[in-house]
Formats: structure tokens, C-alpha cells, sequence
């Protein structure tokens, strides 16, 4: 049914249906930048730049002292940091040695620290000196046996001794670690730890082949038809700890020679003001960065209109607001789609068509995608424009999650990945994503997303924020409660906001329950967290 790839006759004459993919590794990426792009700024952050040169040399010293101190091949180094050029030395150096970058949210209490620090068998950590103490206080459960400390701050913290300021720690007279043979297709380069949003959080066993393939499909797909100037720069605050801005911004960036304008995190005011002096060539951001930038008073003084592509992706964009800062900056908002578990991106809209608003776009080259439900004989793909879950192919799906081989079965069917995700196609190939296929609400049998809702929602004028969700209903089995958060300075009611949905939805999809709060819940990349409110209500009723 999906045979014909009806996505394909969209794209560019210079993009073909298969992206040529090297058998290389995370280290040859960074080789192969140097000797394009050599002298050209690779990273800004603040005052400091460093040239792709630079990078190397820094990286090439940090694998040197790891090299002494014991880290070999296979060996896991866990990164939690807030983003930083160290960052960006810390994958490259491990990934020279053959070892496995662990990513950790540098938001993680210590619970969760501990977690990932056991399961992925981290025997040394990258950290940052205000998250050191936290590490300490549960190093002694894990495997752990050296800490590397990066240091933003004038002030020292004193370390225990076995741990070491990357400064001092590179300054180590080591001798140059011998080289080592990688297979691209087979070696783990990264474990990227899962949200935890739909359960503990698991491993993705990301290989070098998975993300070399994602960086060249994404190259083909975005770089090879458009007109870009020389070391573009671009905006890197979205988190790298996540595999959206690791992949988008940071791997990608060094394929296409890119000056990345490294932010720690996301601050709306320095955002704006950065953009206002930097003028980017591109801005990639979570839904969430948009909104708060919608809610910027003075938007429209600070430039936004010279930034030529602006992405999305990481949750489902709600339309008012893509409207809306289309509006304000007018420019283009490109929506995209990806998960952990394939490197990230599957979809995207070509920034070289007209934009299909609310679709997460088509398939990107090498990828196979199709739609399916399961029936009495099986499962079936569903016909153009139906409802199933949306299933991928392509070389950039995972090896699979690390020590985990039952949930990797779960999802990892004859090659295809299934995404967990309620999606349909259009008859041009335009993919279109419905709801998670755990957040859909089943009310007295008949079947409501979520995400429908919450569109509706954000038409009202006093509405910042929404989650949808389903709670127990003795009668209905479940019914739907909206969780909203006001824009400043407007109000509203529960009961008006539940009125102002009757006109709009049918009587089964209009919220029984409306509770207004100060803010959602968010993951650390600034998805909001359904699954938290949804536990909560469960709780609630027991």
C-alpha cells in the first residue's frame, strides 16, 4: 500500500530515495571536519571560540589522559553536564578510545543519577561542579571510579582524590592513545537513556553507523537542496544531553561545518538577545522554547525575521502557536519527528516545499515508513488517511536497549520499529501523528486523543499551556481532564473554559474536568509530561 513512497515525488532533484551512508565512526566525523573545515569557528559559547582544529587538539589531549588513567575500548563514560563545549570534547574523546558516552540529565536527582550510573556500568563521569556533590553522595552503589569535574565558576570545589578538574585533567603529559578499530555497524557508540516517560528509563544502544546515517540523511534532506553561506552559524540550546539537539545541532554541525552558539540552557531573554547578535542561520527547538518565545512582549525587535529555517520537534507543535509565531517573526516553522531509538529524526518537512501545517512531514531518505492495526488476521497496513501506529525502517533505528533484550523484542519487529505513536498518511505521503498510542482515552468505547483536544484548547485566548488526560470514570471507564496553565496577566475560569469547548468537540471529547495550575510538569527538554498528571489522577482515585 505504502510501496509506491508517495513522500518521494516531493523530493528535491538533488536528493535521491537513498542516502549514501560511510562505514565510519563518530571519530572520522570529527577527522573528516578538521581537514574540511580546519581554522573555521566550530563552537562560540560566551566569549570563547574554538576552531574545528581546536576541538581536536582538546579532544585528542582529553583521550590521552583517559587512556592513563585506565578508560579502553567499551568502556562507559557518563556525561552530565548542561551544554558546554567540554560536552562536546567529552563524546569525541571517549568515542577516539572506542569507548560508550552515557548521556545523564544533569537534572537528575541523585535516585535517578544512581540508576543510570548502574545500569550502563559507568566506571568514569564527566560532571559539573555544582552536580559533583550529588554524584559522591551515591558513587559508592555504583561502579564508578573516576570523576572528572568541569568548572564554570572562578571558585574550586575541593574533589576527593582520584577525581580531577578537566583542566588540570588534560594538562595530564600523557602519551597519544594508540588507535582503534571500530565496527561502525556493530560498536555502540552512545547509550541515550529514554525519558522515563512511559516507564524506567532504558538504555538505546545508539551504534556510530546509526548516527553517522542520521546526520547524512538529515544533510541530504536539508543541506544538499538549499543555498547556505559559509560556517553557518547556528543556535545549539536545545538540551545534548537529549538526542535531538546532540544529533540536529551538534553532529550535524560538524558534517556542515556549522559555528555553533552554545547556550547552557534555555533562557528566554538571553535567547532573544542572542539571536538579536548572532542573526543565525537556523534555530531548532521543542514546542515548549516556542511558546515562551510567543510570550515575549517585544518579540518582533530582536530579529527573528533574518533566521532563514526554524525546526521543531521533540513533541507535537499545537498549531495557534505555530501560527502565531509565524505570525510574529514571519518565517517558516518546519515541523519534525524522530525518537531516541532512531537516532532521532524519521520525518521532516522539506524546507524546500510549502509546509503542511500539523504534519510532521515525510520521510527522510533510506527510511521506510507505513502505517498499521492489528485485526483478527494479523497485522495489516491501514488504508491512506487511516489510523494505525506508525512503524520505520532505516538504518539509523537502534541496535537495540542495553541489557534489555525482552523490550527490545517488544519493539523491534522484523527489522521495523514500532514507535508507540497513533499516525495517519495522507495521499501525498504527508505523515500526520494522532497521539501516543498509550495516551489514548477510550470513553464509553469510543476512542478521544488527547492532542485534538489540546488543539482545541489552545484556541482559547487565556491558555499558556495544556495536557490532556484520561482519568477513572466508574460510568464512562475513563473521561477527560485538561490541565492548563494562563498566559500572564489573562484569566479564566474552569467552567468557562469547558464551555468554550462544547461548540468545538463532540460531547464524548469535551473535558468533564478542567484544573487550572501554575505550571505542567515538563521533562528535562521541555516536553510537557502527561504521564506524571495521568499517575497522579490513578493515585487520586484509589
Amino acid at each position: 500500500m505504502y510501496s509506491e513512497k508517495p513522500w518521494l515525488k516531493h523530493y528535491d532533484e538533488k536528493i535521491g530515495e537513498s542516502t549514501k551512508i560511510g562505514e565510519i565512526s563518530l571519530t572520522d566525523l570529527l577527522l573528516n571536519s578538521v581537514k574540511e573545515y580546519g581554522p573555521k569557528t566550530a563552537i562560540t559559547f560566551y566569549n570563547k571560540t574554538f576552531s574545528f582544529n581546536e576541538v581536536y587538539g582538546i579532544s585528542e589531549k582529553y583521550a590521552a589522559s583517559l587512556h592513563s588513567i585506565g578508560f579502553k575500548q567499551g568502556d562507559r563514560l557518563a556525561i552530565m553536564l548542561p551544554n558546554t563545549p567540554h560536552y562536546i570534547f567529552s563524546l569525541f574523546s571517549a568515542s577516539r578510545l572506542g569507548g560508550i558516552g552515557v548521556q545523564v540529565n544533569p537534572m537528575y536527582v541523585e535516585r535517578e543519577i544512581e540508576h543510570v550510573l548502574k545500569d550502563s556500568g559507568a566506571e568514569y563521569m564527566v560532571v559539573l561542579d555544582l552536580i559533583y556533590p550529588r554524584v559522591k553522595q551515591i558513587q559508592a552503589k555504583t561502579n564508578l571510579k573516576h570523576i572528572i569535574v568541569v568548572g564554570l565558576q572562578q571558585q574550586k570545589i575541593p574533589l576527593t582524590e582520584g577525581d580531577f578538574y578537566f583542566d588540570d585533567f588534560i594538562q595530564i603529559q600523557a602519551e597519544a592513545p594508540p588507535r582503534v578499530e571500530l565496527n561502525p555497524a556493530e560498536d555502540i557508540a552512545m547509550l541515550q537513556y529514554t525519558g522515563g516517560t512511559t516507564g524506567v528509563s532504558k538504555g538505546v544502544m545508539l551504534t556510530h553507523r546509526n548516527l553517522i546515517a542520521n546526520i547524512e540523511q538529515i544533510y541530504d534532506f536539508m543541506f544538499r537542496a538549499i543555498e547556505f553561506p559559509d560556517n553557518p552559524k547556528i543556535m545549539s540550546v536545545l538540551p545534548m544531553f537529549h538526542i535531538y539537539g546532540l544529533t540536529c545541532n551538534v553532529f550535524l554541525g560538524f558534517k556542515a561545518g556549522c559555528n555553533q552558539i552554545v547556550l547552557p540552557r534555555f533562557d528566554v531573554q538571553e535567547v532573544v538577545e542572542k539571536v538579536k547578535r548572532e542573526q543565525p542561520f537556523q534555530f531548532s527547538g521543542v514546542p515548549t522554547m516556542y511558546v515562551a518565545l510567543n510570550s515575549h512582549p517585544n518579540l518582533e525587535d530582536y530579529g527573528f525575521d533574518k533566521v532563514s529555517y526554524f525546526n521543531s520537534g521533540g513533541a507535537a507543535m499545537p498549531i495557534e502557536q505555530l501560527h502565531l509565531f509565524e505570525k510574529r517573526t514571519g518565517c517558516n516553522l518546519c515541523e519534525g519527528y524522530g525518537l531516541s531509538e532512531a537516532s532521532p529524526t524519521t520525518h521532516f518537512n522539506p524546507p524546500f516545499r510549502e509546509r503542511n501545517v500539523g504534519s510532521i512531514g515525510i520521510p527522510l531518505p533510506s527510511l521506510e515508513a507505513k502505517i498499521i492495526k492489528e485485526t483478527e488476521n494479523g497485522v495489516v497496513e491501514v488504508p491512506v488517511g487511516d489510523v494505525g501506529e506508525l512503524v520505520v525502517k532505516g538504518p539509523q533505528v537502534m541496535k537495540g536497549y542495553w541489557n534489555r533484550p525482552e523490550a527490545t523484542e517488544e519493539v523491534l519487529k522484523d527489522g521495523w520499529l514500532h514507535t508507540g505513536d497513533m499516525a495517519r498518511m495522507d495521499e501525498d505521503g504527508y505523515f500526520y501523528i494522532v497521539d501516543r498510542k498509550k495516551d489514548m482515552i477510550i470513553a464509553s468505547g469510543y476512542n478521544v486523543y488527547p492532542r485534538e483536544i489540546e488543539e482545541v484548547l489552545y484556541q482559547h485566548e487565556a491558555i499558556q499551556e495544556v495536557i490532556v488526560v484520561g482519568v477513572p470514570d466508574t460510568y464512562r471507564g475513563e473521561t477527560v481532564k485538561a490541565f492548563v496553565t494562563l498566559k500572564a496577566g489573562k484569566t479564566a475560569t474552569e467552567e468557562e473554559i469547558i464551555l468554550f469547548t462544547k461548540p468545538l468537540l463532540a460531547p464524548y471529547k469535551v473535558p468533564k474536568f478542567v484544573e487550572i495550575r501554575d505550571e505542567l510538569p515538563k521533562t528535562a527538554v521541555g516536553k510537557l509530561l502527561r504521564r506524571a498528571l495521568r499517575d497522579e489522577e490513578v493515585a487520586r482515585s484509589h
